[in-house]
């Protein structure tokens, strides 16, 4: 099938940008790296009337640090994310999630912000800001409002993002002493979505596990907290046991539905495996550290 008929506008800035959509109304699209939005209009599952190109808004893109917290520009390419020295050291989920997103030329085009607003159930970064407990910056013509990254997924391919609104920014806290943050994902092939994927962080405090995120994707309409893995885990020396109690816990957070990969029993036993993986993988990091 061909993208259907639709005007294109390029915006230089941010008021430009919100000019443009008011001008097109509601049917008017942001463009930002267009390797979701360019695949749904080729196969008319996204028909607008106009495109509103904001790659080239110099104020969206970028990286930086300030006291506790990293801020990713919405437009900064996924590329970009996985070659910085900043996310590598100070958010280690990101630098390890970005090599699983699909193929080397989307992640040079992707952006952060178009894999969050896109929402799409089965990708890594919307349940990695999960578990890094992440606050997404919006911004409309109304002005700026922070919406945590808990409370900004609302289904698939649905976000709390209002029509004449556009994501500009994600903070995100930094790693903190005694935290490991590991992803774990089972796919057919490389660069396939996930079949089941999970976004850990866990942090220890004298031996015992104070905080836990333990966000599972491609198992919901959108990133599932596995709240009751986590609870389980609070106040304990990550073990065996403490493992084997939070794969079973794990079981009650999770109600999946069927897909391609699997059915709703497939997809329970899947995410018990990468959960298991994920902690296995925590607990060996921690004992050779503290070797």
């Amino acid at each position: 099938m061909k993208a259907p008929d639709f005007v294109y506008e390029r915006a230089s800035t941010l008021e430009d940008a919100f000019r443009l959509k008011a001008k097109h109304g509601d049917l008017a699209r942001w463009l930002a790296g267009g390797q979701s939005l360019l695949a749904a209009l080729a196969f008319r599952l996204s028909e607008p009337t106009a495109l509103i190109d904001i790659s080239r808004i110099d104020s969206l893109k970028g990286i930086t640090r300030s006291d506790a917290m990293v801020r990713i520009g919405a437009g900064t390419t996924q590329a970009r994310i996985g070659a910085s020295a900043l996310i590598c050291q100070h958010v280690p989920l990101l630098a390890e999630a970005i090599p699983l997103i699909a193929h080397t030329a989307i992640r040079n085009r992707g952006t952060i912000g178009g894999s969050l607003a896109f929402a799409d159930p089965a990708a890594e970064l919307p349940a990695c800001c999960v578990a890094l407990e992440a606050t997404l910056i919006a911004q409309g013509p109304k002005g700026e409002r922070k919406i945590a990254a808990r409370d900004f997924f609302e289904g698939v391919y649905a976000t709390a993002l209002a029509d004449d609104e556009l994501l500009t920014a994600i903070d995100i806290p930094i790693v903190q002493s005694g935290e490991r943050q590991v992803l774990v994902e089972l796919t057919r092939r490389s660069g396939d979505y996930a079949m089941a994927g999970i976004a850990a962080v866990v942090r220890r405090e004298a031996g015992k596990i104070s905080h836990a995120r333990l966000t599972y994707f491609a198992l919901g309409d959108r990133p599932v907290a596995a709240s009751a893995a986590e609870k389980s885990l609070l106040g304990r020396t990550l073990d065996g046991d403490a493992i084997d109690a939070a794969v079973r816990a794990a079981l009650g957070d999770i109600d999946p539905s069927g897909d391609l990969n699997g059915g709703p029993a497939t997809k329970r036993h899947l995410a018990q495996v990468v959960l298991e993986r994920a902690l296995k993988r925590i607990m060996t990091d921690a004992a050779q550290t503290a070797a």
